[in-house]
């Protein structure tokens, strides 16, 4: 649940929310792509209407004009050879056109100007006119004066009379059309289109909630600890009535049944710690009558050689599970939350004192420090900033084989937090356990063979990040003693072994650093592992 959404923290919820954004664009755009489709659709079949009725309309007048033309133009009785101008007669529109051919000859073609005189026609025009096809079906032809709708048609008196209408007219009809459309269609997808970003940003605002939700949802801490999960959909939006509100009214039942776990699973792990707390507690008294009267024998019995490594054994079991009780209680405690006692603690000085007590416990390693010119204080625990320090640089001396390297540095990173780093150029921690270092009981080998047991796997399959110089594959960790009986060999291969590793240092160490606000991390390969711890700088709260 902690990884439910990749969504950022940056995201806000408003009009800009990527997601959101992006869908409401879309349904926008779709919107607009039909609204445009439709308005062209309506455009052009009004154009085409139109386009249509005023040719009809101009043909009717057309015809009108023809059949004037025809009659005024007649050859008067008892004097043929005299026709009057079919311009002259009585109806004709300004912009009419009137030819007679005769005999593959034009005469007295001419129209009426917008004066109301009477104008030629150019010879181009006269050619263009005895081309026409005489069928009395009107067509459309450029001239210099426009474009005209023509008729030619034979007269009952032997010649072709042609008769013409501009065009231009119904151009300039059409033009405004075109214009009005136009216009009235930017005008209203601007106004659907405001009107429907309204519509659908109120219609997206419930899915808006629903993220909103799932995102507050997706940043708790839902891993480890107490979680209050009660983040729920409104019920406005969680009624099954609805798509929405079905979707809305599943994310509630999850993240009910999500709170039901986590309740669940908080109170199952509040049993195991109290459990572990109060076997811990009760075992430091046996353990510690176990040590005292193990030393009590030893200085008061005379035991034999075998006696004696056995007694040892003994004395060493029990200090090592007194040294797990103790770590089980500090995990104990911490896991309860249990206020820290603040003070300003010096790391440079308690790098140097820790560094100096693991030198004396393990001499055999090179100890190297890289301190700061002016010492590094922060806000904390002074005993248990100490423990991290003790359990990084055992961690690293039981890990690594005689002859490595450890080098602990402090320093003030950019942003004014401390780090303190402990590296060591060991073999390095296998990659497949790098992920799992800091989980409790975490070990690398399967085994996690009691000390001092014989123990017969490869070098290669202990708990130790051992160097260069560990046995090899194969190799027995055990020799016969003086008595010809088996003993363990503390070698480099066996060193992790040797002393003992619970595998609860490091869960410690990571369980301090977050209470103290801080992180720790590692990075290794080859010849390098880094355990990097990085604390709040001086004054910042540290977790509660």
């Amino acid at each position: 649940m902690a990884n439910l959404s990749g969504a950022s923290r940056t995201q806000r919820r408003s009009w800009l929310k990527p997601g959101t954004w992006h869908l409401r664009t879309r349904l926008v755009l779709v919107a607009m792509a039909l609204l445009v489709a439709i308005c062209g659709a309506v455009g052009l079949f009004s154009y085409a209407s139109m386009d249509s009725f005023l040719t009809q309309q101009l043909d009717k007048q057309l015809t009108d004009a023809a059949r004037r033309s025809s009659e005024f133009g007649r050859p008067p009785l008892g004097n043929p050879g005299t026709r009057p101008d079919p311009l002259d007669a009585r109806g004709q529109r300004i912009g009419t056109l009137t030819a007679r051919i005769a005999n593959g000859t034009v005469s007295g073609s001419g129209f009426i100007a917008t004066d109301s005189t009477r104008a030629s026609l150019s010879a181009a025009d006269n050619q263009t006119l005895l081309n026409l096809r005489r069928d009395g079906v009107p067509v459309e032809r450029t001239l210099s004066s426009g474009t005209y709708r023509l008729v030619a048609a034979q007269t009952p008196y032997g010649d072709v009379m042609v008769t013409g209408l501009p065009l231009a007219d119904k151009q300039n009809t059409l033009t405004s059309l075109v214009w009005t459309i136009t216009i009235v269609s930017l005008g209203g997808l601007v106004l659907i289109g405001l009107a429907g970003t309204v519509l659908i940003r109120r219609t997206m605002k419930p899915l808006e909630q629903l993220s909103e939700v799932a995102t507050q949802v997706s940043r708790l801490p839902l891993d480890a600890g107490e979680v209050a999960l009660a983040v729920r959909v409104p019920p406005s939006n969680a009624h099954p009535g609805t798509e929405v509100g079905s979707v809305g009214h599943a994310l509630n039942l999850m993240l009910d049944n999500v709170s039901s776990a986590l309740e669940a699973r908080q109170e199952s792990e509040m049993k195991v710690r109290q459990f572990v707390a109060d076997a811990s507690h009760e075992l430091r008294t046996p353990l510690t009558a176990i040590r005292g009267y193990t030393e009590l024998m030893r200085m008061t019995e005379n035991f034999t050689p075998d006696g004696q490594r056995s007694l040892a054994r003994v004395q060493s079991q029990s200090e090592r599970m007194t040294a797990l009780v103790e770590d089980l209680l500090l995990l104990a405690r911490l896991d309860e939350g249990q206020p820290l006692k603040l003070g300003d603690v010096d790391l440079t000085q308690l790098v140097i004192e820790t560094v100096s007590d693991e030198k004396v416990m393990a001499p055999d390693r090179a100890w190297h420090l890289e301190l700061p010119e002016e010492p590094i204080s922060v806000r904390g625990d002074a005993s248990q900033l100490h423990q991290v320090l003790v359990n990084l640089l055992s961690n690293a001396r039981k890990h690594t084989p005689p002859g490595t390297t450890v080098t602990t540095g402090v320093m003030r990173s950019a942003d004014g937090s401390a780090v303190i780093s402990v590296t060591d150029d060991g073999a390095g921690i296998p990659p497949e356990f790098v992920d799992r270092v800091f989980a409790r009981f975490a070990r690398a080998d399967a085994s996690r063979a009691t000390p001092g047991q014989p123990v017969l796997a490869p070098a290669s399959a202990t708990a130790s990040r051992s160097g260069a110089g560990a046995a090899s594959a194969g190799a027995p960790l055990h020799a016969p003693d003086s008595q010809g009986k088996p003993d363990v060999l503390q070698g480099e291969a066996g060193v992790a072994s040797a002393e003992g590793t619970s595998g609860l240092g490091l869960s410690i160490v990571q369980s301090i650093v977050e209470a103290h606000g801080g992180t720790v991390e590692v990075t290794s390969r080859p010849g390098r592992t880094e355990f990097a711890v990085r604390l709040p700088a001086q004054g910042a709260a540290p977790a509660s």
